[in-house]
């Protein structure tokens, strides 16, 4: 039977590669940009005299610029943070550092008690 390859990495190394930062700048932007449309298309619908084939064409070019504008910045705000460790491994070291803390106090204060 073939063997897995596993990668080992380094503690604190993890980074999202970049497909997968496209991956999820792309799923997030369908999902933002229906939103959009949605919006768009309500308020011209119910504020504006605009037929329904203008405020379907109104809402169609707003969202298409905002969908690319913001596919484009998230991309670029999604590879920036990845590069930046502080806070991916808090919980984690936070709560090794408070037990060893803890563990310390409680050795101190049994010892000063004898």
């Amino acid at each position: 039977m073939p063997k897995k390859n596993k990668v080992k990495v380094k503690p604190g190394t993890e980074k999202d590669s970049p497909i997968r930062s496209i991956m999820k700048a792309i799923s997030w932007r369908l999902l933002a940009s229906g939103t959009t449309f949605l919006i768009t298309f309500v308020i011209f619908r119910r504020y504006s005299d605009k037929s329904m084939s203008e405020v379907l064409e109104t809402a169609t070019f707003v969202t298409s610029i905002e969908m690319v504008a913001k596919l484009i910045m998230y991309y670029l705000h999604e590879r920036f943070w990845t590069n930046i460790r502080w806070g991916k491994y808090w919980r984690r070291t936070y709560w090794r550092r408070r037990a060893w803390k803890k563990l310390y106090n409680k050795m101190h204060q049994e010892n000063a008690s004898h």
